[in-house]
């Protein structure tokens, strides 16, 4: 599938949108999607927040019940099935990325998650890994693994970074109005991923690579750190 097939779908509002690690991060990206009328399916590893997102009950708390028990009447549906990626046209990464105890990122979440989904991503999918790291892991961590698989990225895989952005609790900034910075692997990846967030973000800006993406959500960290 090439990248405007991709496009079309997400444009369409036919893509289902599969969104991995249902936190602070991926929940209200879970919401935003849900609201706007894509289908979306959502995955974690913990057995208990499955049961409760799917119950309608919201594992965090300034997300309400009420948002969540719409979402899942609207057709979300959370799992612990990895073996559902196939079903997702896009992939987006929201797990954890800690610093170990030498202060070093910490990517075995990342690494793992992509691991499980690796046996069962499929030809015209996108990839997108939202997790804060260092210039350089889309390439060197993401990009390999799924080539193993025998994808050309740009043909008929599609990679991008597109930094988290919540600032969870500020009732003057929700997921939509934080303008969402996008880097892609290839030309096509980045038309991908600017397509794809572009249908729930009130502003995208696309930068020239993942790399390029993975240095400004550390430059903004670090700018709030200082501050």
């Amino acid at each position: 599938m090439s990248s405007q097939k991709l496009i079309e779908k997400i444009r369409r509002k036919d893509a289902v949108i599969g969104i991995v690690g249902l936190g602070y991060v991926g929940l209200p990206l879970v919401l935003r999607f849900a609201e706007l009328g894509f289908r979306v399916l959502g995955f974690d590893i913990a057995a208990d927040k499955i049961e409760m997102i799917n119950d309608g009950r919201s594992p965090i708390e300034h997300i309400s019940h009420d948002r969540l028990k719409a979402a899942v009447a609207s057709g979300f549906e959370a799992t612990s099935d990895f073996s559902r990626a196939g079903e997702a046209d896009t992939l987006i990464l929201c797990v954890p990325t800690p610093l170990n105890k030498y202060r070093e990122p910490d990517l075995s979440f990342v690494v793992n998650t992509v691991e499980s989904l690796l046996p069962h991503i499929r030809a015209g999918q996108l990839m997108s890994l939202e997790s804060t790291t260092y210039p350089g892991t889309t390439v060197e961590e993401l990009a390999p693994r799924i080539e193993s698989r025998g994808f050309t990225i740009g043909e008929d895989y599609f990679l991008v970074y597109s930094p988290e952005r919540e600032d969870p609790g500020n009732p003057d900034f929700t997921t939509h109005t934080i303008p969402k910075v996008c880097g892609g692997y290839t030309s096509a990846c980045l038309d991908a991923g600017v397509a794809l967030y572009g249908s729930v973000i009130d502003r995208i800006v696309p930068v020239s690579s993942t790399q390029v993406a993975e240095l400004t959500k550390l430059l903004e960290n670090i700018h709030r750190a200082v501050n």
